[in-house]
């Protein structure tokens, strides 16, 4: 048993721990449960909760949450309508988000998924100053993909 001080009491009986809970006027709670004899610790449980619970808080704020933008286009999407797409991507990456970059086919496109491999790499290629390929195009369904992940370090 560990007292309100933190002081290491020892082993005892189950009844003389909440003896001394009750003198102190806190609570008796069991922190491992598992360990050999069974490890309890006078403390106020309600203020132990509250403690855990802010603790908790303070981890998810610390999270960082990646977001994934996605630009979409067409293997027949013109150069100038790309560049915009890609300025965009630009942006987003130096944000710190992920891209993810789908060229959809229509009809009889996909008969061709050479022009959008080719798309791709000049997109990648464009990018690499801010980022770098995270999952490499491939053909999924009627859509060719490719990830983006912003670079570690930024060359300028």
């Amino acid at each position: 048993m560990i007292d309100a001080s933190g002081e290491n009491v020892g082993v005892i009986a189950t009844e003389e721990a909440f003896r001394i809970a009750r003198e102190a006027d806190l609570d008796l709670v069991e922190v491992a449960p598992n360990a050999e004899p069974p490890v309890c610790r006078v403390m106020d449980y309600g203020k132990f909760l509250y403690e855990r619970t802010k603790k908790e808080r303070e981890a998810r704020k610390a999270q960082v949450k990646v977001e994934i933008k996605e630009i979409r286009l067409r293997p027949k999407t013109t150069e100038h309508h790309r560049g915009f797409k890609v300025r965009d991507a630009r942006r987003w990456l130096g944000n710190g988000m992920k891209v993810k970059v789908r060229i959809r086919f229509r009809g009889r496109e996909i008969t061709y998924p050479e022009i959008a491999l080719d798309d791709l790499r000049s997109i990648a290629e464009e990018l690499s100053d801010v980022a770098v390929v995270e999952q490499n195009p491939s053909l999924e369904g009627n859509s060719m993909l490719m990830v983006l992940a912003p670079a570690k370090t930024k060359k300028k």
